[in-house]
């Protein structure tokens, strides 16, 4: 099976995105980093570093510790159930995914972050 094209897409091309919705329904760009860092043990320098020399998705992950609480994610995102995914590289994209749609839906930050 062909890697999915997303893995070797640079997380600043998304995050743009990721910014752009958490902004429209009111929460911050802060927020957001700090739900990065919960997940990816990626810090705001880091991460602005990271953005800023075009990582990919496979790198950005490769480069990150995933918060062991991330298997507490879970659901669907994009009509896939995130249980289900088996490819480790897409269910860390999912969990990402899934972590700025809560941020965005108004979730309290201790539930997003699974505190």
């Amino acid at each position: 099976m062909a890697p999915h094209k997303v893995f070797d897409m640079p997380v600043a091309d998304v995050y743009v995105c990721y910014v752009e919705k958490v902004k429209k329904k009111n929460r911050t760009e802060a927020e957001l980093v700090e739900v990065i860092k919960w997940l990816t043990g990626i810090n705001a320098a880091t991460l602005k570093k990271h953005l800023k020399a075009g990582l990919t998705f496979k790198e950005f992950f490769k480069a990150s510790k995933i918060n062991p609480k991330a298997k507490l994610i879970t659901g669907s995102i994009c009509g896939v159930k995130i249980e289900e995914i088996e490819d480790p590289l897409m269910k860390k994209i999912r969990y990402l995914d899934k972590l700025v749609d809560e941020l965005a839906k108004g979730r309290p930050m201790e539930k997003v972050l699974r505190a």
